[in-house]
């Protein structure tokens, strides 16, 4: 059965950070997803009515693009880490979930380090998606080259509408942002290998160009809690053709 879509936030909670899809009763677990660089939330749209009625997912709105299009983008992975755990705190009340894509998993991994050493909060899991652990990962100059050569590398990843980045009006609106969170992840790592205490799973397509399954299975070796390697049909991109796929392995764990 499908649930019934419920976009509300909490009471006495009004978060920019989040769009929350909410439960027609009280949540009992939430499911927290990070999208990918030049992503928003809107891409875990159809997420948030794929779970039962316990369970409440949070699309994380990055500055910079649709409701907080005014704002200036992060150009740093921790400086966005500190807001979104900040930002989490009130929604802490029962277990949390995150899930990372691409940029979003190193994103979701410097959450979980926060949540638990400044707040003694641990996350049920942390899920990552086709991006190198930390402590495997090496600079990327992306954000230092021209417009064109950022849109192109853009548009070779996949998961932004084309004619988004075709257009020259919207285009220029959405650079800023691009650019920011290019630079977040060309300038994050390596990291030393510090673990989390809550398992992790790791997901990537098989046939992605730039993360193989040998790299996200280096994701256990900061996962003492627990670790596995899912690896599915698709490219860096393979969440949307494989969307049930990866939503059966969520429920799974949210259960």
């Amino acid at each position: 059965m499908t649930r019934r879509y419920v976009e509300k936030m909490a009471v006495g909670i009004d978060s920019k950070w989040f769009r929350r899809y909410g439960t027609e009763a009280a949540p009992r677990r939430r499911l927290v997803c990070l999208p990918h660089a030049g992503g928003s939330a809107g891409f875990f749209h159809g997420w948030g009515t794929a779970f039962d009625y316990g369970v409440e997912v949070l699309a994380t709105r990055y500055p910079g693009r649709q409701e907080r299009l005014v704002e200036p983008g992060i150009d740093r992975i921790e400086d966005l880490a500190d807001e979104v755990t900040a930002a989490l705190l009130p929604f802490a009340d029962v277990p949390l979930t995150l899930f990372g894509h691409s940029m979003g998993a190193s994103v979701g991994y410097e959450v979980a380090l926060r949540l638990e050493s400044r707040y003694g909060i641990r996350l049920q899991a942390l899920f990552v998606s086709s991006r190198k652990a930390p402590h495997k990962l090496t600079p990327q100059t992306t954000y230092l080259d021209g417009d064109e050569a950022l849109l192109e590398e853009v548009r070779g990843l996949g998961g932004t509408d084309g004619a988004l980045l075709d257009d020259p009006d919207l285009r220029e609106v959405v650079l800023p942002a691009l650019r920011a969170d290019f630079k977040a992840v060309g300038t994050y790592g390596p990291r030393t290998a510090a673990p989390v205490g809550c398992p992790v799973v790791a997901h990537v397509g098989d046939g992605d160009p730039h993360i193989s399954a040998e790299d996200m299975a280096a994701w256990g070796e900061v996962a003492p809690a627990g670790f596995e390697l899912r690896v599915l049909p698709g490219h860096h991109f393979y969440l949307v053709e494989q969307r049930d796929a990866v939503v059966r392995a969520l429920a799974e764990h949210l259960g």
